[in-house]
């Protein structure tokens, strides 16, 4: 250090002279002490801030966690106890008492806290056994960390804890952090959760996996529900009218409808069994047994306690046994249905080809349909004796019929199917199918000949199945020929006495012969069952019914359960071809139905509607027709009709030509589809039982024509009421309603169906007639 005043001088005198320059011209003075000052700086920064870091206790832990992830550790197991040596406080986290020990900067503590004590012995000391209750509290992984996990080295207790604990959402913040850094390939995954499937299921492990098998819930064709529908608008007789007469015919055509649903599970909704392990073939098989065992009614209400009692004898049980006995009946069956064996849907060529087949009907499964019908037609072109192949064609021309709405399609398919089952060696699981898809296909087009000819050639070929004995008599129901339906049936309960399918359709055969009293045992018998085909709202509509007629007041114990089943709206209101939502009361007033124009038209012209009917009402022409539709129990009931199904008859109009040109202007009536326009006569001592309409999307209206002073009375539910000579009454014909006519006279009303008000333009241009 020199003396400051030349120090000083020195400084003048430089900051006077220009500062000398290099070759780069920059400065040269001075800049080594500069970067030594700088230098000296920095590391004394260093040496604090390690000793801050040290006694401040400041832990870097994105740098932890970095180290973490360069050696590939997953956080799973860090959570699991691969990490749990440094968990000093045995609190279950990574926090910073665990980093000073990973930093070294703390010895590792020699015991933990009993509560992680455990877990850390169950990776690191394999010959320690784990408690439960620390496992369980250890190990809560979500679904993402199942797929995270490596492999092929899981700690054995863990398939149990994924099966008993649900993840809480602990360490979730972890789990997503690290969750993206692990690499796992998805071969390892599906593998490890086939293994852990088949140990949570106590099954052996399946080693050929294949990833192409998913359980795909559309086996069948994706008709169903249209095909449901419009079989039901197909098989609607142009018949008579009324209530039960239509209901009673419709019950023929939807019989088929349902049980077909119960046979074949068109609509695909297959029992979730099968698991990861199973083959492709595998599955389908299993996918095929749920087509032909179809769906079973199940109810969200069920009481497996009740269900335990013994019921009552049928005469005397109560509603709510009976409800016990149908759904302990229907418990058994999922348990039935896993013990049969599977169908085998290939031959053995076509397991040869059964990786082309595959492709072709995943494309199918998949929506694409013209792609999966080119597909199976070119495998059809090169394999012509494949059965598999070809049952695709037709599966895919079905498909394809409902895409593009064809009935030429349709057939085709229809043709396709039959050829699979003449070819030389298709499996008998495979033409059973085909064939019963076959006959369920003419049903919908209404080829009821056709169906009936392939369920007999079912028959021939598996003269055992009594389910397709059953399918036959419904198809000579829907032919109308009740007389081989009967013997039918009367075959299949001489070999399977309890078979309820059969026992409700033997009893409605003989309801439908008047034989009431004799239908009700098979009837009441076959809903206890609780068999596929029995939990149907006719059946209970009929029994019902026949119980009323003979005087039994548990009648109203079997509507209640149709209710409570969801077959009926009510048990006063128990038609079964409903619109939902609509307004529901048994009686109407003309603004409520919005009609006020028409009732005024009846009202005003209700002589000349009645002098017209008059005229047609002479013996000598005959035009009334008898009531044909066993509603009656004694007298006489005369009818003449003039629209039909919204359907004008013509003939009839040319004889009462004023009352129809009245009503051409009012489409709700004469556009009815589900109604009819006539006149209606009954003659002294008639009494019609009591009954419901079929369909809650009409009104009734009644024009008195000509009314005896006292003894003629209709009840609608609990409420009875009498008509008055040209005034209009209106009621919901979908309740319960009887009429007794005691009066020394005939009664001659006009009857008038309009829609529901509360239908839709659109509804009422859709819905099918009835």
């Amino acid at each position: 250090m020199g003396d400051p005043c030349t120090e000083s001088n020195s400084m003048a005198e430089s900051d006077s002279k220009p500062p000398s320059a290099s070759k780069n011209g920059k400065g040269e003075g001075g800049s080594g002490h500069s970067f030594f000052t700088w230098f000296m700086v920095l590391a004394l920064l260093g040496v604090w801030t390690s000793v801050a870091v040290v006694w401040f206790e400041l832990v870097d832990y994105d740098d932890v966690l970095a180290r973490a992830k360069e050696f590939r550790y997953n956080i799973s197991e860090v959570l699991q106890g691969k990490l749990g040596a440094y968990d000093a406080d045995g609190d279950g986290d990574f926090d910073v008492e665990d980093a000073k020990v990973l930093l070294g900067l703390k010895e590792k503590p020699s015991i933990l806290v009993e509560r992680r004590a455990e877990p850390e012995s169950l990776v690191e000391e394999p010959e320690a056994e784990p408690e439960p209750e620390v496992v369980e509290e250890m190990i809560q992984p979500s679904h993402a960390e199942e797929a995270a996990w490596p492999f092929p080295d899981p700690v054995e207790e863990e398939p149990v804890v994924l099966e008993e604990v649900e993840p809480e959402g602990e360490e979730e913040p972890v789990e997503d952090e690290a969750a993206p850094e692990i690499e796992i390939s998805e071969e390892q995954v599906e593998e490890a959760q086939v293994d852990w499937e088949s140990e949570l299921e106590g099954e052996p492990e399946v080693a050929e996996a294949e990833e192409s098998a998913p359980a795909e819930e559309d086996e069948d064709d994706s008709l169903s529900e249209d095909a449901g529908e419009n079989q039901d608008t197909a098989s609607v007789p142009e018949g008579d009218d009324d209530v039960y007469g239509s209901q009673s015919m419709d019950v023929e055509s939807e019989i088929q409808e349902d049980h077909t649903e119960d046979a074949i599970d068109t609509i695909g909704e297959i029992v979730e069994e099968a698991v990861p392990e199973e083959t492709e073939e595998e599955l389908d098989h299993e996918e095929l047994l749920e087509v032909d065992q179809g769906d079973e009614p199940t109810r969200e209400d069920e009481n497996p306690q009740e269900a335990e009692e013994e019921p009552a004898p049928a005469e005397d049980q109560p509603v709510e046994k009976v409800l016990v006995t149908a759904e302990a009946a229907q418990e058994q069956k999922p348990k039935e249905k896993v013990k049969k064996k599977k169908p085998k849907l290939l031959n053995k060529f076509d397991k040869t080809i059964k990786a082309e087949i595959d492709a072709a009907e995943k494309l199918r499964k998949k929506g694409k349909v013209e792609e999966a019908l080119r597909a199976f037609e070119s495998l059809v072109q090169r394999y012509p004796q494949s059965p598999r192949s070809r049952y695709g064609k037709a599966q895919s021309e079905d498909d394809l019929a409902e895409k593009v709405r064809s009935n030429e399609v349709l057939l085709k398919a229809i043709n396709t199917y039959r050829e699979v089952a003449e070819l030389p060696d298709p499996p008998a699981d495979l033409v059973k199918t085909t064939l019963k898809r076959r006959a369920e296909r003419q049903q919908f087009l209404g080829r009821m000949r056709g169906a009936l000819a392939t369920l007999e050639w079912l028959v021939q070929l598996f003269p055992e199945d009594i389910s397709l004995k059953n399918d036959l008599g419904v198809g000579f129901l829907l032919m109308g020929d009740n007389k081989n339906a009967k013997r039918v049936y009367e075959e299949v309960l001489a070999v399977a006495p309890n078979d309820g399918f059969a026992k409700v359709h033997y009893g409605f055969i003989l309801k439908s012969d008047n034989m009431i009293a004799e239908s009700i045992p098979f009837l009441r018998e076959g809903l206890q069952t609780g068999d596929p085909g029995t939990d149907d709202g006719r059946f209970y509509f009929h029994l019902g019914d026949a119980l009323q007629r003979v005087g039994d007041s548990s009648a109203y114990e079997w509507y209640e359960l149709g209710h409570q089943r969801g077959h009926f709206a009510s048990v006063w209101q128990r038609s079964l071809y409903n619109v939902d939502g609509l307004k529901a009361q048994p009686w109407w007033t003309p603004r409520e139905t919005t009609y006020t124009d028409l009732v005024k038209t009846l009202e005003k012209n209700w002589k000349t509607i009645r002098d017209e009917a008059l005229s047609v009402m002479d013996p000598s022409r005959g035009l009334f027709v008898p009531e044909d539709e066993n509603l009656r129990e004694k007298g006489q009931w005369g009818q003449f009709t003039l629209w039909q199904q919204g359907k004008k008859v013509e003939k009839s109009c040319r004889s009462v030509p004023k009352t129809c040109a009245l009503l051409d202007r009012y489409p709700e009536a004469t556009g009815c589809k589900r109604g009819q326009i006539k006149y209606s006569v009954m003659q002294p001592g008639t009494h019609v039982w009591p009954h419901t309409g079929p369909t809650n999307c009409r009104l009734r209206m009644h024009l008195g024509l000509v009314i005896p002073a006292n003894g003629c009375q209709i009840r609608c539910t609990n409420q009875t009421r009498a008509w008055e000579e040209g005034k209009v009454l209106i009621f919901d014909d979908s309740f319960e309603h009887e009429v007794w006519q005691d009066a020394s006279s005939y009664r001659l009303i006009f009857i008038v169906d309009v829609w529901h008000p509360e239908l839709t333009q659109y509804q009422r241009q859709t819905l099918s007639p009835i």
